[in-house]
């Protein structure tokens, strides 16, 4: 098992397969890097080298009980690229991973990344406040704190239905994409999964995207009902200096997923443009 030792002293599981220009993959909550399973053999196929790891606290990560923010997820990373020795990267992130991604290249990226891809990223912010009037209420949220706390054998269960639109009329289930999710949920740290509900939520990457040089391409399912499209993917593209966006009518928001097929697709024609 591949791991790395950060200067704090934890350790953090990654997996690097393959040659070419690296391709850097960066999960949701409360996932593992084997969320990008559909990805990794795709792109390795094609050529590059595939690189994902367990955030801490996550998946077969050394589960601290502190450093669950995005300074520090994007600061982990640094570490891992700096470790790696790796130039020229495509850093690919979901959900939460978006938020890692755009974090990393706006504040310790320069001179080493090709471009990024935010995936149903929870950019420039999720919460309702004042600058932000259209946003997801705290309470939902505080739901999801409660729920993670309190029972997530559960909780883990019944997210997968709206995450990857499973309980939408006419949708057809996966049994197996369901329990993989709760599979990967419950091997990371219940600390990690509560404090990492704020900085997915509540962090805003305004000034990220606005400092970020690099071409991104923004790619989002229009019925996300987790992380709603018209207030952070649609309005994220608008705050890159060199944004494309890609919206998919129906998408859900495990689209990497369930839409593996046409995600990749647009994946490989961005990495080749």
């Amino acid at each position: 098992m591949s791991t790395l030792t950060l200067k704090d002293g934890t350790e953090i599981y990654y997996k690097d397969w393959g040659k070419g220009q690296p391709v850097f993959f960066h999960h949701g909550w409360p996932l593992s890097s084997d969320d990008w399973d559909a990805q990794m053999l795709f792109f390795l196929e094609k050529g590059y080298r595939v690189i994902a790891h367990d955030r801490r606290g996550h998946g077969r990560s050394e589960q601290t009980p502190e450093g669950h923010d995005m300074d520090t997820y994007a600061s982990d990373v640094d570490e891992i690229v700096t470790a790696l020795n790796l130039t020229d990267v495509i850093h690919v992130g979901h959900s939460t991973g978006g938020g890692e991604v755009i974090r990393y290249v706006a504040q310790h990226g320069k001179g080493r990344v090709a471009k990024a891809v935010l995936i149903s990223a929870v950019t420039p912010i999720m919460v309702q406040n004042e600058n932000n009037p259209n946003g997801v209420p705290i309470s939902v949220f505080d739901d999801i704190r409660n729920n993670t706390a309190h029972h997530r054998q559960q909780f883990y269960i019944d997210l997968t239905f709206p995450f990857y639109g499973y309980n939408r009329e006419g949708a057809k289930v996966s049994e197996g994409i369901q329990r993989n999710w709760w599979r990967q949920g419950m091997m990371g740290s219940i600390k990690a999964h509560y404090d990492c509900v704020k900085a997915f939520s509540e962090t805003d990457f305004t000034e990220d995207l606005k400092n970020t040089d690099v071409p991104v391409l923004v790619l989002h399912g229009e019925d996300d009902q987790i992380v709603p499209f018209e207030t952070t993917g649609k309005v994220a593209a608008t705050l890159l200096k060199n944004g494309k966006l890609i919206s998919y009518p129906g998408f859900p928001h495990g689209m990497p997923t369930t839409e593996a097929e046409t995600i990749n697709k647009d994946l490989l024609s961005f990495f080749q443009s």
